[in-house]
């Protein structure tokens, strides 16, 4: 069954490939949906999938690119949207 979480991660998530990193990394997993820069700093995502390669995504989160430092992941389940591959925006 497909499901959808939204995330935000906080730190120093912007300026280190955070974005192009976690396309890879959702696209590797199977999921659509995007992820986006925030003017306050953090990175915003909207992954669908199952709820093992989305797991995966989230523990991913936590560590980030190699310059990646992230202080925060919080995430939440929300309503099923349709995308069709997984987009930086």
């Amino acid at each position: 069954m497909t499901r959808c979480r939204h995330f935000l991660v906080s730190g120093q998530v912007q300026g280190v490939f955070f974005r192009a990193s976690a396309e890879s990394t959702a696209r590797r997993l199977g999921l659509t949906g995007w992820v986006r820069n925030l003017r306050d700093g953090r990175v915003e995502l909207i992954a669908c999938g199952e709820a093992a390669p989305l797991e995966e995504l989230e523990r991913w989160l936590w560590q980030g690119p190699p310059r990646a430092r992230v202080e925060q992941v919080v995430s939440g389940d929300i309503e099923p949207q349709a995308f069709r591959d997984f987009e930086i925006r």
